[in-house]
């Protein structure tokens, strides 16, 4: 492992956290996108499907069921915890995220680099993790006002696909072998998504100020 993927995963691992962490202390979910929080336990469901069939490592197995018992976890407090869900934007949180989950999926039929099961569904787990964000962006466009925690979690989110397209460079380089083309172009794209919120972040950053969005 190289110290971009090590970045990548503790950035992400810090966006959950961050997330959790603004869910349990402030019991509000509010500025926080259902519908994106659903993608990313699907996201992580389809895409370790191999968890108990092909050990890589102790360490890539505990992050595997970090990830999925993490999403699944901020779901069900989302939908289901009675002081929480009151809290929870859903006349702002109005994107039709099916239409992602079916597009990511036939996308994955076409462009695939092997037609087997496993394969599929890992594409179909990095097509749709490309565009999951979409949701929370434009839920938090809507609102204007971002809150410090959700305006860390996006950030640390979108942190953690930029170290991985330099992991993903740094293995071109050095692996002979790595071609794991679909996630690189899907990287770069979702990287690209954040583009307009890293601007809003760094400003109010320098400025010291509260986060807002345009409308």
């Amino acid at each position: 492992m190289n110290i971009f993927r090590f970045a990548g995963d503790m950035t992400h691992l810090i966006s959950i956290l961050v997330l959790l962490l603004k869910i349990y202390a402030t019991k509000s979910c509010s500025g926080i996108s259902l519908k994106t929080q659903e993608l990313y336990a699907l996201v992580f469901l389809t895409r370790y499907l191999d968890l108990f069939t092909d050990f890589i490592s102790v360490y890539n197995t505990v992050m595997k069921l970090v990830f999925i018992a993490s999403s699944l976890a901020i779901v069900w407090c989302m939908r289901m915890h009675r002081a929480v869900r009151r809290t929870y934007d859903k006349e702002l949180d109005t994107f039709r995220h099916y239409f992602l989950i079916a597009a990511c999926f036939v996308l994955s039929l076409i462009l695939n680099e092997k037609f087997t099961f496993q394969e599929i569904f890992w594409a179909f787990s990095i097509y749709l993790e490309a565009v999951a964000i979409l949701p929370q962006l434009v839920l938090l466009q809507r609102s204007g006002n971002v809150d410090n925690l959700t305006g860390q979690y996006v950030f640390f989110l979108g942190a953690y696909r930029a170290f991985y397209i330099l992991n993903w460079i740094y293995r071109y380089i050095t692996e002979p072998h790595f071609s794991r083309w679909i996630a690189c172009v899907s990287g770069i794209v979702q990287t690209a998504l954040y583009a307009d919120f890293f601007y809003y972040y760094f400003i109010s950053w320098k400025n010291n100020a509260k986060l807002q969005l345009p409308a």
